[in-house]
């Protein structure tokens, strides 16, 4: 697992993506969660890391704290651009933070690490749908292409380590399953309510067309929703593990094909 300290530059234009405005927004969108994510997510790891034996588990817990630690910072930059061009993202990203920090205060460690767990099946998931079909960012400015699929990339490399350390530590279906419920509710609500005050601040959140496209974008062609959802399912099932779907190949393709082959 690379800890690959990439930078990327920022200057692109306002609607990045050829599907048009609501679905750049809609991508934009998911970045307001990974600064104060990514630092939840290592966290709740660490927190957890004398329960881990194996050494090659330890080195895995190493790889993905370095990992999102450059996402961290990655998005931070992200975020700052978003902001440059007048979303509310300040007060957007204090909407995570307080969510995050409630997680933090009223639930028990491990229930913690199992919204970690959760929300690393979404990320891994939607990169997996990103790096299978290349619709996706068909025709989008290659510094934003680049960044999306490095980071969908390094999902899927370590997907699997938040869920084992939560199994080292004695973490049960119940709790995992609990937890995914409320965390899909709590991230897709979060999802809609940013979707539409990015879309506002654009002057177009009561815009129909630009609604429809996003759903059309989303759930039809090219419909990464429709893949998410389909793997989304199986993470409830009593002998589930990350590594069931084993999407190594693409992966390595993806990382050949993309800034591994400079």
């Amino acid at each position: 697992m690379q800890i690959r300290n990439l930078r990327f530059l920022f200057d692109v234009p306002r609607y990045w993506h050829p599907a048009g405005r609501a679905v750049t927004i809609y991508t934009n969108n998911l970045s307001i969660f990974f600064p104060a994510g990514e630092r939840f997510f290592i966290a709740s790891v660490k927190a957890h890391e004398r329960f881990v034996t194996d050494a090659g588990l330890k080195e895995d817990v190493r790889g993905f704290c370095g990992q999102e630690a450059i996402h961290r910072r990655e998005h931070e930059a992200y975020n700052r651009m978003l902001a440059a061009q007048g979303y509310p993202v300040a007060e957007l990203e204090r909407g995570v933070e307080r969510i995050l920090a409630l997680v933090t205060r009223v639930l028990p460690k491990r229930w913690q690490l199992a919204a970690t767990v959760a929300l690393e099946h979404f990320t891994a998931s939607m990169g997996h749908g990103l790096l299978a079909d290349a619709r996706i960012l068909a025709g989008a400015h290659p510094e934003m292409a680049a960044l999306w699929r490095w980071h969908a990339i390094e999902e899927n490399e370590h997907k699997a380590v938040a869920f084992d350390v939560f199994r080292a530590a004695g973490g049960t279906r119940f709790e995992r399953s609990f937890i995914m419920l409320g965390a899909t509710i709590i991230f897709w609500l979060k999802v809609i309510e940013q979707q539409w005050r990015m879309m506002h601040a654009d002057g177009i959140a009561w815009d129909l067309a630009e609604w429809k496209q996003l759903a059309r974008f989303l759930f039809v062609t090219p419909g990464p929703m429709r893949e998410l959802f389909s793997l989304y399912l199986p993470y409830f099932r009593r002998d589930f593990h990350p590594w069931d779907f084993d999407n190594r190949a693409l992966v390595a393709r993806a990382a050949a094909a993309t800034w591994e082959a400079a």
